[in-house]
C-alpha cells in the first residue's frame, strides 16, 4: 500500500458489492478496481457513502477496508471510518493504521443533531484514534450537520488535518474551503461529479466521486485538461458526465451508482437496503438507457479480469 496521502487528482468514492447480508464479494470487487487502475485513477476511497458503510457491521467494514487494501495496491486509500459510535470510530481509525494507509476520513456523527463544538471533539478523537493524517467529509444532506468554516479552521488549527471533501447540494461552499485550505495547508477534494471544469476552476485539488465508478476516463480526462493544462478538450466529456448524472438521478443515491455501473458491465451484488417494485423499476430502466448511451460514445461494457 502506497504511504503518501492523496493531495490531488481523481478518486474513485468506490461502490461495495456484498451479498444480501453484507459479505464483500471479493471477486467482483477486485475486477471493478482492476477496471479503474487501467483508467488511471489517483486513489479510492473506501467505506465512504457510495460504499453503504452504514449497512455494514464493524467486522464487515474492517474485513473491506483490509480487502480494499490489498486489491487497490499501489494506489493510496482513504478510509472513512464514521459513525455515530466513538468506539466504532476510534476502532476503525486504530485498524487503519495497522492496515498501513496513508488518511482517514470522517463525517458528522449522523441522526442526533450536533453542534460546531461537538462536531469538532468527534473529529478530534477520530484523529487521535487514528494517529494519521485525517480528511473531513462535509455531506449535510446526509448527516444532518454542516460542518462550518470556523469549524474547520479549528482542526485545521488542532490535528493533522489533510484535507476536506465536499459533497452536497451547496456548491459555493467550496470558494470559502478552497481559500481557507490555501492559508491552513490543506487540500479540498469536491463531490460534485458532473461539475469538474468549475471545481477546478475554482482552485479544487481533485475529485471523490461515486461516478467516477461508471466513467473514470471521462473524469480522468476532465482532470488532465482542467487542472494540469494538457492539451485536449473539455467537450464532449462534461457534457457526457452532466448526461451520465442526469440519467442515473431519477433514481436515489447510492443505488444510482449501482444502476449505472451495471450498464458498464459491472457485477454490483445484492442491495443493502430494501428496494421497492418503483425503485427497481427505475433501476432497470436507466440500466438499459445509460447503456444505449454508453455504447454510443465508446464506453463498451467493462472487460477486464482482475487477474
Amino acid at each position: 500500500m502506497s504511504s503518501s496521502v492523496p493531495r490531488k487528482g481523481i478518486l474513485a468514492a468506490l461502490w461495495l458489492p456484498t451479498d444480501a447480508n453484507g459479505n464483500l464479494l471479493v471477486a467482483e470487487l477486485a475486477r471493478n478496481l482492476a477496471f479503474l487502475k487501467t483508467r488511471g485513477i489517483h486513489g479510492v476511497l473506501a467505506l465512504g457513502s457510495t460504499g453503504e458503510f452504514p449497512q455494514l457491521d464493524l467486522e464487515q467494514r474492517k474485513r473491506a477496508l483490509a480487502t480494499v487494501a490489498e486489491l487497490a495496491a499501489p494506489l493510496p486509500v482513504i478510509a472513512n471510518i464514521s459513525d455515530i459510535r466513538p468506539g466504532v470510530v476510534a476502532e476503525l481509525g486504530r485498524f487503519s493504521r495497522q492496515l498501513g494507509l496513508p488518511a482517514v476520513a470522517i463525517m458528522t456523527p449522523g441522526f442526533f443533531p450536533s453542534s460546531q463544538e461537538d462536531a469538532l471533539a468527534h473529529f478530534l478523537h477520530a484523529a487521535d484514534a487514528a494517529q494519521l493524517p485525517t480528511f473531513l467529509y462535509n455531506f449535510p444532506s446526509l448527516t444532518g450537520t454542516r460542518i462550518n468554516i470556523e469549524t474547520v479552521a479549528a482542526f485545521a488549527d488542532r490535528a493533522n488535518m489533510a484535507g476536506i471533501k465536499q459533497s452536497g447540494g451547496e456548491f459555493e461552499y467550496h470558494k470559502e474551503l478552497i481559500a481557507l485550505g490555501s492559508e491552513k495547508k490543506f487540500v479540498v477534494f469536491s463531490g460534485a461529479d458532473t461539475r469538474l471544469p468549475e471545481v477546478f476552476a475554482l482552485g479544487a485539488a481533485g475529485c471523490i466521486g461515486g461516478i467516477v465508478n461508471i466513467a473514470p476516463e471521462l473524469m480522468v480526462h476532465l482532470y488532465k485538461v482542467c487542472r494540469e493544462g494538457a492539451v485536449g478538450q473539455t467537450s464532449p466529456a462534461f457534457e457526457q458526465m452532466r448526461e451520465i448524472g442526469k440519467i442515473i438521478d431519477r433514481l436515489t443515491f447510492p443505488l444510482n451508482v449501482a444502476a449505472g455501473m451495471e450498464a458498464r458491465g459491472f457485477a454490483t451484488g445484492s442491495p443493502k437496503a430494501i428496494v421497492s417494485p418503483r425503485s427497481k423499476e427505475l433501476y432497470r430502466g436507466i440500466v438499459d438507457e445509460l447503456r444505449g448511451k454508453l455504447t454510443e460514445w465508446g464506453l463498451a461494457p467493462a472487460n477486464i479480469s482482475a487477474a
